[in-house]
């Protein structure tokens, strides 16, 4: 039992050490330095011995996708949660400054779920994070549906109708927020372009010579956008 216990230990610790030398790989040379190969030649394996803790690089593509998606949701989901449900402001803002301060902290794992495609990837069915992407939009769904009474007199109808979205997407909400219409669902994506733009600028360095200090335009930013849905931040 100790032995086995001890076994399984250290099978962790290396596959802990293959997720980060391909983090190092990848912020080192982008997407296409992540191979097995390279993997193992800086950790002193070989590549087949690589294939007894991923069949393929894209299993660990795939986990390392996941794991980056889903911690960045944790930290989220701990700043939003100390504030009231009712306070959409609050947890707007809070959303957003954790997502800047994640994604500009860890650009390379924001490249690796928000950046270009890894060349040849070909994640699994249903995407290689499916619960983290499922919290990530139902969380910016019920930011807006608190704050939809006092958005939906703000906001264009644009002609949405449940069609206009996936499947996943539009049953959740018809699920979860029934009184919801199409046209919220759109603007709960507009919101999710709103606070990624800017970051996304920012980390891939377009905003080096322009600002000073891109943590000013984004929070204003996301003020305008709070505005828009008729919500203000309190001080």
């Amino acid at each position: 039992m100790i032995e086995g216990s001890r076994r399984e230990r250290l099978r962790a610790q290396t596959a802990r050490e293959i997720k980060e030398t391909a983090m190092a790989l990848l912020a080192e040379g982008g997407p296409g330095a992540v191979t097995l190969r390279a993997i193992g030649r800086r950790m002193g394996m070989t590549a087949g011995a690589l294939y007894g803790y991923y069949a393929t690089r894209d299993d660990l593509l795939t986990a390392l996708i996941d794991d980056v998606y889903t911690g960045l949701m944790d930290e989220i989901d701990r700043a939003c949660g100390v504030l009231p449900a009712d306070d959409a402001a609050g947890r707007l803002m809070a959303w957003a400054q954790t997502f800047r301060g994640w994604a500009t902290a860890n650009p390379e794992g924001f490249r690796l779920v928000y950046g270009e495609p890894v060349p040849d990837y070909r994640p699994p069915p249903g995407g290689p994070a499916p619960e983290a992407e499922r919290r990530a939009c139902a969380g910016l769904v019920s930011l807006v549906a608190a704050a939809w009474p006092y958005a939906a007199g703000r906001q264009r109808d644009g002609g949405y109708d449940w069609g206009d979205f996936g499947p996943g997407l539009a049953d959740e909400v018809r699920a979860s927020h029934p009184e919801l219409p199409p046209a919220a669902v759109a603007v709960a994506l507009r919101v999710w372009g709103r606070m990624h733009g800017l970051v996304a600028l920012e980390v891939h360095g377009h905003l080096r010579a322009q600002a000073r200090h891109p943590e000013k335009l984004y929070r204003e930013e996301i003020l305008d956008l709070i505005a828009s849905l008729g919500l203000v931040v309190g001080e």
